[in-house]
């Protein structure tokens, strides 16, 4: 830079300037010793008009000329004392500099991000950089946030923090629950009361950077030093996505001991503006939650601690709130920052390397995260050690929902895992494969006994049932029961399963006068002291009456609308539900067995109970049953959908959030469809999206090759990503467990990508469902209930077979209507006790391109050679005609060959083909097939055809 002195032009060199025009007041007096000692004014005017803009600029020429004028003067009076005189000038300018240098450094001390779509500014304070303007341009508005902040935390401590529950910081609830029954929580819920996850362990450094470097337009580097440590931060908005803001931060310790990084705080939300905040998978609400055990173990609402929660139960790693304004603010971590469930060659799904929570440490409203975590894995740091940190904020003015999935489609890539998909075994193949599973009294550990005069019969549970001797029966799914009876047409279980079943039906069912009366009894019969009972304790629910008596007998009506007893027994059930229900709608949780008063009176019976008056009024036609079912609807939108508080049906996790929720949009979708009121469509929606959080979308899964209890998988094999929990949370199961094999809500899904054409929902039934085969059991082709159990079978829970026989039909059927344009459809009947939202299909007619058909899928029907397409059968109920239709479950296109067996076309006699045509999935024809019954069929990407068959 030029700058003009007595008449001659000095040179100042770039960092020069910048030096001068950044350092401190107390600086400058040693800058004036050197070349500003021989600025003259003019000089100095120079240099600032090169440098400053606008408003200021003028102001600061105007404050310097008036200051020239004076020197001036003062040189004129002086100047027989010239050389003297000149050091005095020269300081007397230096000073009225100084006074202005504030006003002129104020301008460089900011510094930007700026794009289409967001402008962020940060302002050098006494404090430090802070950020003090965050804006949203959309729709050609600017839009600020409110609140900015920007402040950095880091949490320190010299020694491994503290392990012991924080008993005297929480009430009497929180303090003494659950109780000591429920033994499988206890240890979870008092490990979750711990320092670290209570985020008061360590000390909490908080700060905003001494030092700040902007470079270029997209990216600004900080930096601060303490004498604990140096953390420098990177920030850049993302070249594609618009409203992100990629951060990495770098901690380097200066002295040993446990470090934890926290995001910096990009803006606080205050709580009468908060509209809605969820951690996916474990919390969320409308409101925060003065209730501990409600917020943190229920997921009702925000707790009002900065709790810090697990990566292992987060569904999607993406804590995010949205605000009365319409801003939603998400924190994604960047992929990779959270724990690999499956490291290598051992199960690694409990180590915790990332804190999620809605708080910052000051129990501000923000979205935060931690990374390493206090006292875990990678959080020791000798003096020198560094770990870094990289997440994005996400900032659009836009509901949750669209945050949300921009988290899992976008940064955690979740729709790529289809391409990896493989499979050995076809969904088909695996529910005719458990046929004979089911058929099999050894390894279906089926058992018949003595109750009452008659022979009741189930499967043996030798799962955790309080008062069990290893002697506790249970029955599932009896949809699914009746509906592989019917479309298989098999023997064995419409002799030797369903009278005996029916039977256990008529048992667990208090017939007897009294406040019980029409209940069931419970849900499990013990053999050894011959009674029914609950799974964990002398009580009754309203929903067990839902889904052990109206339910399953329902489904069972379906199919044998003449069983004049089991229609007394449901109509028996259906009023006790009234009897039960209170004037505004709602039921109690449970009723002591003994004292019959109410019991978890804590709790809100945040569930669908009201869906088994919507089956009393299907099957019995009573109107009373349907208004009384809407007024329990009614009630639940109002309280349980609008708030986005559930409760769950496991009573061995005392009722913790579940797969209920799913089978809630179900219920709701029903009772649209029996109403017509877009009330209830709308809530199913709504409750739809809260109920993708249950689905694992992380990790990324990869092809990196693992070894599995000595098998050798890739990683997607094994992956979480797609699976849901059977309940998560801070004491879920799936804390321990994982995720579970039990997809019920995939054919559900798939009817709502029907409705919305929200590809979230499609891509999570097919993500979950397809290529399994690591969790499938060999010689049963039961697939596992946990994660953790791998391919191990059924374990203890034989009767789950029941209901992976009810969800794959539900999915495979649903598929069939998505992708035939619901031209290929057949009637769906009730949901499944307890699993979730899957339903029950063969009791009646549907529609194959317009020609009434019955499913119809005897075992050796037909042979399909890729296991990546699936199938099913129907038969006309007019003319001789069955329909083959062919499900493409990948990709790409795939090339089959098919095996038609007309032998076992038909359940009593022989047929022969008289003609077979190629359909597409509109129904338009492709091609004829020769009649010998062995074809070749080329299908698309997840397509549909159809083989019509014309026989004799």
């Amino acid at each position: 830079m030029a700058v003009m002195n007595n008449g001659s032009c000095v040179i100042l060199r770039k960092e020069e300037c910048f030096h001068l025009l950044n350092n401190s007041p107390s600086n400058i007096e040693a800058i004036s010793q050197s070349k500003l000692a021989s600025f003259t004014p003019m000089g100095l005017i120079v240099l600032i008009l090169r440098t400053e803009k606008g408003i200021l600029l003028i102001l600061l020429a105007l404050l310097l000329l008036m200051h020239i004028r004076m020197t001036t003067q003062l040189f004129n009076q002086l100047k027989h004392r010239k050389q003297r005189n000149q050091n005095r000038l020269s300081k007397y300018f230096l000073a009225g500099f100084i006074l202005v240098l504030p006003l002129f450094s104020h301008a460089q001390k900011k510094i930007t991000l700026v794009n289409s779509s967001l402008q962020l500014e940060w302002q050098k304070t006494a404090e430090g950089y802070t950020l003090n303007k965050v804006q949203v341009q959309q729709n050609n508005k600017n839009v600020p946030l409110p609140m900015p902040t920007g402040e950095y935390t880091f949490l320190y401590s010299p020694d491994k923090p503290d392990s012991l529950p924080l008993f005297n910081q929480v009430d009497d609830h929180a303090r003494n629950f659950p109780e000591p029954i429920y033994k499988y929580i206890v240890n979870t819920w008092h490990s979750n009361l711990k320092p670290v996850a209570m985020n008061t362990a360590g000390t909490a450094h908080h700060f905003f950077p001494s030092q700040a470097k902007q470079v270029g337009h997209s990216e600004v580097r900080f930096m601060q030093d303490s004498k604990e440590a140096t953390v420098e931060a990177s920030w850049a908005l993302h070249p594609m996505y618009k409203n992100d803001i990629l951060v990495e931060i770098n901690l380097t310790a200066k002295q040993a001991g446990y470090f934890s990084l926290a995001s910096p705080t990009l803006a606080t939300i205050s709580e009468k503006d908060l509209t809605w905040g969820i951690i996916p998978g474990h919390f969320q609400g409308k409101a925060l939650q003065n209730d501990l055990v409600l917020s943190y173990a229920y997921g009702q609402g925000i707790p009002r601690k900065p709790i810090v929660v697990r990566e292992r139960t987060a569904s999607t790693l993406a804590p995010l709130i949205s605000q009365k304004n319409g801003f939603t603010l998400a924190l994604i971590p960047e992929p990779g920052t959270g724990r690999d469930p499956w490291e290598k060659d051992k199960n690694t799904h409990n180590d915790w390397q990332l804190g999620l929570s809605l708080m910052n440490r000051k129990a501000e409203l923000t979205p935060t995260a931690y990374y390493p975590v206090l006292g875990e894995k990678n959080s020791y740091l000798n003096a020198g050690e560094s770990r870094t940190f990289k997440f994005r904020y996400t900032l659009q003015l836009s509901d949750w929902y669209l945050v949300y999935k921009h988290a899992i489609n976008d940064v955690y890539r979740f729709p790529d895992v289809l391409a990896l998909k493989q499979t050995r075994h076809s969904l088909t193949n695996r529910v005719l494969a458990m046929l004979a599973y089911v058929n099999n009294d050894t390894t279906s550990l089926w058992r018949l006994e003595k109750f009452n005069g008659q022979q009741i019969g189930a499967q043996a549970y030798l799962g955790g049932v309080v008062g069990s001797d290893k002697d506790a029966m249970k029955n599932s799914d009896y949809g699914a029961m009746w509906m592989l009876a019917t479309i298989s047409g098999d023997s064995v279980l419409r002799k030797s399963r369903l009278p005996y079943a029916r039977n256990f039906k008529l048992a667990q069912q208090q017939k007897e006068a009294g406040f019980f009366q029409g209940a069931a009894v419970g849900q499990y019969y013990l053999s050894k002291s011959q009674k029914f009972t609950e799974e964990w304790g002398p009580y009754v629910e309203p929903i067990g009456l839902t889904y052990y008596t109206m339910l399953d007998i329902g489904n069972v009506l379906l199919f044998d609308p003449n069983d004049t007893q089991l229609k007394e027994r449901l109509s028996l059930g259906a009023d006790r539900l009234l009897s039960w229900q209170h004037p505004d709608g709602h039921w109690e949780v449970a009723y002591d067995r003994e004292t019959q008063k109410p019991r978890f009176t804590e709790l809100k019976d945040v569930r669908p109970t009201f869906y088994g008056l919507l089956v009393a009024y299907r099957i019995l036609g009573d109107k009373k049953y349907l208004d009384a079912a809407r007024k329990g609807a009614d009630w639940f939108v109002e309280n349980a959908v609008h708030k986005g508080h559930f409760l769950g049906v496991c009573g061995d996790l005392r009722f913790v959030p579940d797969f209920a929720t799913g089978q809630s949009v179900q219920a709701l979708l029903d009772l649209f469809d029996l109403t017509g009121e877009k009330r209830y469509k709308e809530a199913a929606l709504t409750t739809g999206r809260m109920y993708t959080a249950s689905i694992y979308t992380h990790p990324i899964p990869t092809r990196e090759k693992k070894l599995v209890n000595g098998i050798a998988r890739e990683d997607w094999e094994i992956s979480q990503a797609g699976l849901s929990f059977e309940h998560g949370g801070s004491v879920g199961s799936a804390n321990i467990h994982g995720p579970i094999q039990l997809a019920s809500h995939a054919g559900m899904f798939v009817r709502l990508f029907g409705l919305t054409n929200d590809s979230l929902y499609l891509n999570m039934a097919r993500v979950g469902v397809l290529g399994r085969d690591a969790f499938v059991h060999e010689p049963t082709s039961v697939a596992s209930y946990y994660w953790r159990a791998m391919n191990a079978g059924a374990g203890p829970y034989p009767h789950h077979a029941w209901w992976q026989i009810g969800w794959i039909t539900d999915y495979l059927l649903s598929e069939i209507s998505l992708r035939s344009g619901g031209q290929v459809e057949f009637p769906r009947g009730f949901v499944t006790p307890k699993v979730g939202p899957h339903q029950t299909y063969g009791f009646a007619p549907g529609k194959v391109f317009g020609n009434e058909a019955q499913l119809h899928l005897p075992a050796n029907m037909v042979q399909v050679s890729n296991p990546l397409v699936d199938y099913m059968g129907a038969t006309s109920t007019k003319a001789g005609k069955v329909y083959v239709l062919l499900l493409n479950n990948d990709n790409d296109m795939r090339t089959t060959t098919i095996g038609f067996n007309a032998q076992h076309l038909l359940f009593h006699k022989k047929a022969t083909i008289q003609k077979a045509n190629l359909l597409n999935n509109l129904g338009q024809p492709e091609s004829d097939l020769d009649t010998n019954g062995n074809w070749t069929i080329q299908l698309p990407p997840y397509g549909l055809k159809v083989i019509e068959i014309a026989y004799q």
